[in-house]
Parts: structure tokens; C-alpha cells; sequence
């Protein structure tokens, strides 16, 4: 296979990935903008952290997951939602890290198959398939 060629299967590789990530989380992100983030909100000041911080999900899950995929500040925005996710872990998921789910799977692979993403485009960069292309903001 030819450099052009294998060039161009990566960058459309990365561009699967940012399209899986960004939209599958922006799911999530719909949520909270169409329920809010009052449970967020409430397990925020549970563990005495400011309330205002729930509205960090919102960048986490519908700012970060639309750069994402458009390839707009890929890799910023993938550290955002890994963040985004550590921090739901910690608050919500964490009694159950070393649990099976009923269907037999780890009761985090959802969170972890986020983050996991995250960081691998935020190592992997968002290709040249991106908003902009090569001359456009970078990621």
C-alpha cells in the first residue's frame, strides 16, 4: 500500500472515531439540556463541591462531542470529556468498579469506553478530515 493511501485510511480512521465518540456521548449531552443538571447538581454539593460546577456537563457533553466532531479543537476537547467522565466516575459510578453488570460485562465499560476514546484522539489528533481542512484550526 502506497503512503497516500495509508495517510488517507488513517485520517478516515480518526474521523470513525470522532464521529463514535462525539456522537454517541452528544446523546447524553441531549439529556441534560432537555432534564437540566439538578442531579447533578445534588450529588456536586453532596461532596461539598459548588453546585455551578454541574454545568460543566454541558461543555463536556454537547460543546466538546460537536467540536469533536466537526475536528475543531479535537484534542482540548477530548481532554475535556475525559474529565468530564473521571469526574462522573468518582461521583456516581465509583462503588461499582470492581462490578460485573447483569448482562456479565464490566459495570463501567460504558464510562470507561468514553474515556478510553477520549484519550486516544486526544493522543491520535483529529486527522485531516476536519473542519478546515489541513489550513483550519487545529486539533
Amino acid at each position: 500500500m502506497d503512503e497516500a493511501k495509508k495517510i488517507n485510511l488513517e485520517d478516515m480512521g480518526k474521523l470513525v472515531i470522532r464521529i463514535m465518540l462525539g456522537g454517541l456521548l452528544l446523546f447524553h449531552g441531549i439529556g441534560k439540556v432537555v432534564h437540566g443538571v439538578d442531579m447533578i447538581q445534588n450529588m456536586l454539593v453532596a461532596h461539598h463541591y459548588p453546585a455551578f460546577a454541574a454545568y460543566g456537563a454541558y461543555l463536556g457533553e454537547v460543546v466538546a462531542p460537536i467540536f469533536i466532531i466537526l475536528g475543531f479543537w479535537t484534542r482540548l476537547s477530548s481532554l475535556v470529556i475525559a474529565f468530564d467522565l473521571a469526574v462522573a466516575i468518582l461521583l456516581v459510578r465509583m462503588p461499582e468498579m470492581l462490578t460485573l453488570a447483569k448482562s456479565g460485562g464490566w459495570a463501567l465499560e460504558l464510562e470507561a469506553f468514553f474515556f478510553l476514546s477520549a484519550l486516544a484522539l486526544m493522543l491520535l489528533g483529529p486527522g485531516k478530515l476536519r473542519l478546515g481542512g489541513r489550513g483550519g484550526i487545529h486539533g
